[in-house]
């Protein structure tokens, strides 16, 4: 590597560190794509007696196991009966054992949203009446921790493989068919190989702690990996890895045999300067043709045979090429933002066709990067590979283009959710960072249309100073010698193959606009990562207004009103609860104490509800009792959203009563 580039690609390494850590960290907290939007007993609710289960709501199915939902009692022990059962839609419900005590109960729940990311949290609901509680609850969300940052990086390398595997791979096919025996060619592929295999297998391991407990001591646990194995996310991991076996060959016979081909076809005669990676059927009939009127017949024949070979080996390549990155690519599509929400069917069909078209783009950029700064200097990127690579990243950008914005309409919803959550200002962020990008590509079109290949006389007149040098006439005796020979001979072949490279301007500024757009691309694919671990806006926002409307029908309500009848201990507090408190039927409790807390035995309670700005009520409502100082009645019909002015009326003896008043929002 020369002493200029390698300044660059430390300067690109740093800034890909730099936002990996910056995005992923803070990305894992904002896991959950899955909101409870609804239970039973509702959060803070006060009950007249144990429910037989508990029922809990979500915007979208998830996942869970016998111990994603529990209930704990005010000590913390576990009130549940068996594991958690499927009611239907998106609800799911949770026995409790009979004869529960009255207090406060807490009911936790971590389950997998049907996009794959965890989703954890708790709500608190009581059995006649509040009580203290002694159950500590983590703070720290799902998916988050040191394990949630692994299997970002995890998830962040494994996309990045995948472009650098399918993209490089196009490249050679489809761009630079030369570059298949291009050695830093060969190193960039199978590294993204490399790179996937390695970030899919620890994304497994990761993958049971990440929904779980977050600890990393359950990274290597085996049950969790065999429940993780029956799992969809898990699913998709392992088809991931045997098409990644499928990969391998793909890569051994293309920088194997293919590389071969390529070799012998061009020792053979066949054309140079790129246009050994467009030869048609009709131009091995031509050389047929020509072998056949000519003295050197044989050779002719053996070129187009060579020819013919390396057609229907390339057809085979990209057939079997296509097939292996499209069902990679649909290992995401089926397990993540697309296999669940609107139009999943035909949303995971274009996510595959997305992330092709990303890979095609990005990846082929990196072998372009790689080409273009690594190609030994005797055989360098022809100017027809570069712009057939134009024409090909013109046409992903095209087709990423579509696809993206049916995604972000499927995800956001509406315009508000681009600038009101945090899925759409991302968005924001990675559509300024496309448009850069496609700025700089135009630049770097304009270089490939002045390109001229003024390089390779240079380089044939380095490979003759190579075989020159390389071929002295005595070897000498002292290895030091020989050692300090070597280290200056590659010396002058670096500084040869600069001047090479440096020959044509235009290489040079095409050179700097390419990796100008790799240092973006790094950027775009950290933004995207995150994305992808990001609640979309239109869950977010139907979330929200579900909680704002549960927020808005449920209290429960709760007043305390100061009474004092007049007689013999007649001074207390009565406390009314309204549940929802919302207009239709509701739950009632009266709770009257004495002064020092405890409960009050009174022979009478009444309250009714007036509505004074629509001339409604007074609605009269007698409760009944249930215990000492606890009176309660169910379906208390509110008829209108308001605000109501309650009327409690206590007796504490046959003479002595007292109302008290007080005015609350309903509905």
């Amino acid at each position: 590597m020369t002493p200029t580039i390698a300044p660059r690609l430390r300067t690109l390494l740093l800034l890909f560190l730099a936002v990996t850590g910056a995005l992923l960290a803070g990305a894992a907290p904002a896991s959950a794509h899955a909101a409870l939007t609804g239970s039973n007993p509702t959060q803070g609710s006060v009950v007249g007696k144990a429910p037989e289960q508990v029922s809990l709501t979500f915007s979208e199915q998830v996942s869970l196991n016998d111990d994603s939902l529990q209930v704990l009692d005010p000590k913390g022990g576990r009130v549940d009966a068996g594991g958690a059962s499927d009611l239907g839609g998106d609800t799911y419900g949770l026995k409790l054992r009979p004869g529960l005590p009255d207090g406060t109960y807490t009911v936790t729940y971590q389950v997998v949203s049907a996009d794959s990311h965890p989703v954890a949290g708790a709500f608190t609901f009581s059995i006649g009446a509040p009580s203290g509680t002694s159950v500590a609850l983590s703070g720290q969300a799902a998916g988050g921790g040191v394990v949630g940052f692994l299997y970002g990086a995890g998830r962040y390398f494994s996309y990045a493989g995948f472009i650098v595997l399918v993209g490089g791979a196009a490249f050679v096919l489809a761009c630079w068919q030369r570059g298949a025996g291009i050695r830093p060619l060969q190193r960039l592929v199978v590294g993204g190989w490399l790179t996937l295999t390695a970030a899919t297998l620890a994304l497994l391991l990761l993958r049971g702690s990440y929904v779980g407990s977050g600890k990393v001591g359950d990274i290597f646990d085996l049950n969790l990996l065999g429940e993780v194995l029956q799992t969809k996310s898990g699913a998709a991991l392992v088809s991931r890895l045997l098409l990644l076996a499928a990969a391998a060959l793909f890569i051994a016979v293309l920088f194997g045999a293919y590389a071969r081909r390529d070799e012998d076809e061009r020792e053979a005669g066949s054309p140079e300067t790129g246009a050994e990676d467009e030869i048609t059927e009709a131009g091995v009939a031509e050389a047929e043709v020509t072998a056949a009127q000519g003295p050197g017949a044989e050779d002719g024949s053996e070129a187009a045979h060579l020819a013919a070979e390396k057609n229907d080996l390339t057809f085979g390549l990209a057939v079997g090429g296509a097939v292996v990155a499209a069902g990679l690519a649909a290992t995401w599509a089926m397990a993540e933002h697309a296999s669940t929400g609107l139009q999943p069917g035909i949303a995971m069909p274009v996510d595959v066709l997305h992330l092709l078209a990303v890979a095609t783009w990005l990846g082929g950029l990196a072998a372009l990067v790689t080409a273009l700064f690594r190609a030994p200097a005797d055989t360098p990127i022809e100017a027809s590979a570069v712009r057939r690579f134009s024409r090909l990243a013109f046409g992903s950008v095209l087709v990423l283009v579509g696809t993206g914005i049916y995604q972000s309409w499927r995800q956001l919803g509406s315009w508000s959710a681009l600038t009101g959550t945090s899925y759409g200002r991302l968005l924001l962020v990675k559509i300024g960072l496309v448009a850069v990008l496609v700025g700089i590509a135009w630049i770097s079109r304009r270089w490939t249309g002045r390109l001229a290949e003024t390089a390779a006389p240079e380089a044939a007149v380095v490979v003759e100073q190579r075989s020159a040098v390389r071929t002295p006439a005595t070897v000498p005796a002292d290895s030091r010698r020989a050692a300090q020979l070597a280290r200056q001979q590659a010396a002058l072949d670096s500084t040869r193959d600069k001047r090479v490279r440096d020959a044509d301007p235009h290489r040079s500024g095409l050179r700097r606009s390419v990796l100008a757009e790799a240092g973006v691309a790094v950027v775009l694919l950290a933004v995207t990562t995150a994305l992808t671990a990001t609640e979309p806006g239109r869950t977010a926002e139907a979330a929200r207004q579900a909680t704002a409307a549960a927020s808005q029908r449920s209290g429960p309500l709760s007043l305390k009103m100061p009474f004092d009848t007049g007689g013999e201990d007649g001074k207390g507090t009565v406390e009314v609860t309204l549940d929802p408190a919302r207009v239709g039927g509701n739950q009632m409790h009266v709770f009257v104490l004495r002064p020092n807390g405890k409960a009050f035995d009174v022979p009478e309670v009444k309250v009714a509800f007036t509505l004074t700005a629509k001339n409604v009520g007074p609605l009269p409502v007698t409760p009944d009792r249930v215990a000492t100082g606890h009176w309660a009645a169910s379906g208390v019909q509110i008829p209108m959203a308001g605000q109501w002015k309650i009327a409690v009326t206590v007796r504490t003896s046959d003479i002595d009563q007292a109302t008290v008043y007080k005015n609350a929002q309903i509905g």
